[in-house]
């Protein structure tokens, strides 16, 4: 027989090595987008369905909105006078932008979301395409975004239109209406993730949604609220999202910006790997 060493056998070694350490990283690797483009073929995807839709889905966005814009706004206003040096229906005009873009991420990506991944399986079917389930985590975020910010540049240039906001200035708070869209379809998809049913999203919005309705400055300052409650709102997204599009609107100087620009970007970005991985324990039961 011969002494010469078996090269399969050889090589073998560091290939069973390798084949080891791999499922350590693999649930990782398999949640993340393939690569920077993929997620766009989803968000299309997504875009074609929704502009069959367009019109009624864009009004029931609006509406709301709307509703607490002028509802409060001219009602409030006539009792409670200036607000911050302005009306009170132009201080109320750019938290109704920021709460706009809050509620329009977080019910596309929970609602709409829910049922691509879980009633029709949409997801399903991309799957078995080239892309990855991180591809349409991401397009999925980046679509709720997407529509969000519809909702809130709507907002504002209404409120532009009747003189609630300032021009070229509110033009600034277009690339923070963005980030809010992302910071919450991003967390709403966590939401999402773990929803056994549609009924699961009440809790998000009742617990979550609504108290940050309240405690983020979108109807009155922060200054008014008690001490405890102020520092609570510097962990809410809303808040910051406030803080940076109500100057822009107004004309007047942020405080503090690249603080509320990482605290939004952090919930944009955080989320999304959370999310990512939830959602391929739930996809591989």
């Amino acid at each position: 027989m011969s002494s010469e060493p078996n090269v399969n056998t050889v090589e073998s070694a560091p290939r069973a090595s390798r084949s080891v350490q791999k499922p350590e990283h693999e649930p990782f690797v398999a949640a993340m987008p393939a690569n920077a483009t993929n997620w766009m073929s989803v968000w299309r995807r997504n875009y074609l369905v929704w502009k069959k839709l367009a019109i009624a889905s864009m009004f029931g966005n609006l509406a709301d909105p709307m509703i607490y814009l002028f509802g409060l706004g001219l009602g409030l206003g006539l009792m409670v006078g200036h607000v911050d040096g302005v009306s009170y229906i132009a201080f109320l005009a750019a938290g109704t932008v920021a709460s706009s873009v809050m509620m329009s991420a977080s019910f596309e990506a929970m609602y709409s979301g829910f049922s691509r991944m879980h009633v029709q399986r949409t997801w399903e079917a991309i799957m078995h395409t080239p892309l990855t389930l991180g591809d349409i985590v991401l397009a999925e975020i980046v679509w709720a975004a997407s529509k969000s910010v519809l909702s809130g540049v709507a907002i504002m240039l209404v409120a532009g239109v009747l003189g609630y906001a300032s021009f070229p200035s509110m033009l600034y708070a277009l690339p923070v209406i963005v980030l809010t869209g992302l910071a919450f379809s991003s967390t709403a998809m966590i939401v999402t993730a773990v929803a056994p049913s549609y009924d699961f999203f009440m809790f998000y919005q009742t617990l979550a949604l609504t108290p940050m309705l309240l405690l983020s400055g979108v109807f009155f300052p922060l200054t008014q609220l008690p001490a405890i409650a102020q520092h609570v709102s510097l962990l809410l997204p809303l808040s910051h999202a406030v803080e940076l599009i109500r100057p822009a609107m107004l004309d007047r100087p942020a405080e503090h910006p690249v603080l509320h620009v990482a605290v939004l970007a952090a919930y944009a970005i955080v989320p999304f790997f959370i999310c990512a991985m939830l959602f391929r324990r739930r996809m591989m039961r």
